[in-house]
Parts: C-alpha cells; sequence; structure tokens
C-alpha cells in the first residue's frame, strides 16, 4: 500500500521547511529572491494561500537543497513532494 501524508503532516513539513531556510542565510537570500518576498513580509506572506506549495516548490527546484533539508528533518525527499502536491489539492493527493 502506498503511503500517504495527512493535510496536517503536509503542513507540518511545510513549516519545517520555512524554519529551515529561515535558519540558513544563504538560504534565506536565495529563497527571497526566488520568490519575490522580502523578509519582513514573510509572516502576513504565510498567511496567504499557496504560500507552503511555494515554500516546498523551493526544495523541489534544488535538489540539493531538497536532500539537505529532509536529512536533517529526518523524513525522505518522498515525503517532502507528497507534502507539496498534498497542499496543492492535486488529485490523488487530497
Amino acid at each position: 500500500m502506498a503511503k500517504t501524508i495527512s493535510q496536517a503532516d503536509s503542513q507540518a513539513i511545510a513549516i519545517q521547511a520555512l524554519t529551515y531556510i529561515a535558519a540558513d542565510g544563504e538560504q534565506m537570500n536565495r529563497f527571497v529572491a526566488l520568490s519575490g518576498i522580502a523578509p519582513e513580509e514573510l509572516r502576513s506572506a504565510a498567511q496567504e494561500p499557496g504560500f507552503l506549495v511555494g515554500v516546498l516548490d523551493f526544495f523541489m527546484g534544488h535538489e540539493p537543497t531538497l536532500m539537505a533539508f529532509a536529512a536533517n528533518a529526518g523524513i525522505s525527499p518522498e515525503d517532502v513532494t507528497m507534502a507539496r502536491h498534498r497542499l496543492a489539492g492535486e488529485p490523488g493527493f487530497e
């Protein structure tokens, strides 16, 4: 049976990913550059629909960052992928 991740677990992974970004100045600079969201706007941006999907997209777009985060979080890269799809409400993940 295929593994699934709940909506709550998906949100928790995305929040953990955001915390990981915020703790690393280089990653934060890269996230800000790619997203266009200034660091002081992160808290308000986090309330927007789709923000957490965007956080996970940041990892999906750069395999070394994805692998480092997954290892740090003690989860598999596939868990991050499933969480991203679940949060996006994609068919088969809702």
